[in-house]
């Protein structure tokens, strides 16, 4: 069996996120996992929300990973990786009534950000909700000086990542369909921003 890959952040907001998912996804039947990443949190919030379906996606190169921590799991509601990149033209999945994505809209080109909103006017069904997780600027500005440092260190890290304005993210939202249900404030200078799908 191969090691499991760990992220500190992962378990450390986990519990947080959970308290808000198990409220905005009382009613979904299936959600759409993007970027699942080290499959930590698939593997948490799958047997906690049990009445959903956990569709766990990602690039090719993490599915190992990810399955490890699926093969750990009991939870039968949880569905292994499909292989997902957002900026794929035709995306492996059908409709869904619940999508979640955490950490990634900072790691991502804003191209992809905006091909990622572009798919998910048709994925998401209507009536959906489509939950982030991340850290965002308001009006142009950092929130926190570690958040400042953390932009700082990913542009670094590639020309194209940043932490996005939420206002950007908000016009593409809009322009998929969706309103704005919720922008919860979350530990370490982070957002769980929520949308439902008109």
């Amino acid at each position: 069996m191969s090691e499991k890959p760990f992220s500190q952040a992962c378990d450390n907001n986990q519990q947080a996120i959970f308290v808000i998912l198990e409220r905005v996804f009382a009613q979904a039947q299936q959600v759409l996992e993007i970027g699942s990443g080290t499959g930590q949190h698939a593997s948490y919030f799958a047997p906690r929300l049990p009445q959903l379906i956990w569709q766990t996606s990602d690039q090719a190169e993490y599915h190992e990973g990810i399955n490890a921590w699926l093969d750990d799991s009991a939870a039968e509601n949880l569905r292994r990786p499909l292989v997902l990149n957002v900026d794929m033209p035709q995306w492996p999945i059908d409709k869904v009534d619940a999508v979640f994505t955490a950490n990634t809209c900072h790691i991502m080109s804003w191209a992809s950000v905006e091909n990622m909103f572009r798919q998910l006017a048709d994925v998401l069904a209507v009536d959906g909700t489509l939950a982030i997780y991340g850290p965002f600027n308001y009006d142009g500005q950092f929130t926190s000086p570690s958040n400042a440092n953390f932009d700082q260190w990913l542009k670094q890290r590639g020309a194209l990542q940043g932490i996005r304005d939420f206002e950007a993210v908000a016009k593409l939202a809009s322009e998929a369909g969706m309103s704005l249900l919720e922008d919860n404030a979350m530990p370490a200078n982070n957002r769980l921003l929520v949308w439902r799908k008109t």
